[in-house]
């Protein structure tokens, strides 16, 4: 492949579009629709007391998400292929049944908050939900692995919209910007575990696999990496920069009202009569369009993992006959996932929550695999973790894991019913 330093600028720039996706794609589409909830109830719930937290999250995501992209490029296969390969089918296999089950229960969140939003719009649930189902699954199951990447990139755009509503609702700069740099701790369980759950909701389990498994099925290779590595930062810096806005509107609208919510459409209807009817539409709209992207990324990481684990073809590019599992898989979590959110009293919050612990459960164990095949050389060669970086990055998933432990911990906690309640 040409190396970018030999091009025109003209024809840098449109390789450079060649190369980008994965990384913007997978960490912005994390600003799904838990995410948002997260960062909306902080917000309203503290004010800008939790701003800092975005800071050191930032940090860790670039550290965790770059190593997920270098193996993709050196290696060329998925993160599930790799633990199969090198630590056997039963590692594989733990995380492949905890996975699907905490992916199944964000599938079923993406579709809440798609439906939710749809409704806010004024429109019906009983219409939207199958109509955006069958949408997503022709995308997926008929389109290319480039038509996908390119419609999610344009859709990641609409997360603009959060932004919008930020400045609409004139926050005091100058108070947002101590309050982001200035750590504050308030003692108390609701804040700590806020706390945690906005780093727990940035770094998941399915970003690691997704992205590893989209460079490999991209084709990108090592004289890709140095672009590939610009693409991993630009879009942890745009999720992170989203969820600082989302935050920052209801911490300006809402908090000072005492207004309590405990879902991103509430937040949605509660900014109208403070911050503007567009405010409120553009925060609707963006929750419906983070929605459907997470429908879409969430099922296809699991699919792309069980099949890496497995042994079996995957890919966006092959057929329901070149890869039946594949293809099956993610139809079934989308229509399951679709049909569940529509059944009255299902109990859609318990399957929310029962997938954030086991996403908390699952996190520790696949940043540590991680670290371990970056650092073997047979699989690495020269590229596995310098010194430095290694440092860097075992510390990051020591307080990874200390603080996804303690939000476990937390979660079993009678305060905790009042949170989720």
């Amino acid at each position: 492949m040409i190396r970018l330093k030999h091009l025109p600028s003209w024809k840098s720039l449109i390789f450079f579009l060649t190369i980008i996706g994965p990384g913007i794609i997978t960490a912005t589409i994390d600003n799904d629709a838990s995410g948002i909830t997260t960062y909306s109830v902080a917000g309203a719930r503290y004010g800008y007391k939790l701003l800092w937290t975005l800071i050191p999250t930032t940090i860790a995501l670039i550290i965790v998400q770059e190593m997920a992209a270098r193996m993709g490029v050196v290696t060329g296969k998925g993160l599930a292929d790799l633990i199969r390969e090198h630590y056997g089918i039963k590692a594989a296999f733990f995380m492949l049944i905890t996975l699907l089950v905490a992916n199944f229960g964000t599938t079923v969140a993406e579709f809440a908050g798609w439906a939710a939003s749809m409704e806010i719009l004024g429109l019906s649930k009983y219409v939207m939900v199958p109509t955006g189902a069958f949408l997503i699954w022709i995308l997926v199951t008929r389109g290319s692995y480039r038509i996908v990447e390119s419609i999610l990139l344009v859709a990641c755009m609409l997360y603009l919209g959060y932004i919008f509503s930020g400045f609409m609702a004139k926050p005091e700069w100058g108070i947002v910007l101590r309050e982001t740099v200035i750590p504050s701790i308030k003692l108390e369980s609701d804040f700590i575990m806020l706390s945690i759950a906005i780093i727990g909701t940035t770094i998941t389990p399915w970003m690691q696999f997704y992205l590893q498994s989209s460079i490999a099925e991209k084709g990108l290779k090592m004289e890709d990496y140095k672009l590939s590595k610009l693409d991993v930062i630009l879009g942890c810096l745009m999720t992170n920069i989203i969820a600082f806005f989302i935050m920052a509107t209801c911490a300006t609208t809402l908090f000072p009202q005492g207004i309590r919510i405990q879902e991103a459409s509430e937040a949605a209807i509660a900014l109208k009569p403070f911050a503007g009817t567009y405010a409120s539409l553009f925060f609707a709209i963006s929750l419906a369009n983070a929605s459907i992207l997470g429908a879409i990324v969430v099922p296809l990481s699991t699919a792309y993992y069980i099949c890496e684990a497995m042994g079996w073809e995957a890919g966006i590019n092959k057929t329901f006959k070149q890869a039946p599992q594949f293809m099956w898989i993610y139809t079934a979590l989308i229509v399951i996932s679709s049909i569940l959110v529509l059944i009255p009293k299902a109990p859609l919050i318990f399957i929310m929550i029962f997938s954030s612990v086991l996403n908390g459960i699952l996190l520790p164990p696949v940043l540590v695999f991680t670290l371990l095949l970056i650092n073997n050389r047979k699989i690495m060669g020269d590229f596995i973790n310098p010194k430095g970086h290694n440092y860097i990055s075992w510390a990051t998933v020591v307080v990874l894991i200390v603080l996804t432990t303690a939000l476990l911990v937390m979660m079993v906690l009678p305060g905790v019913n009042k949170f989720i309640s």
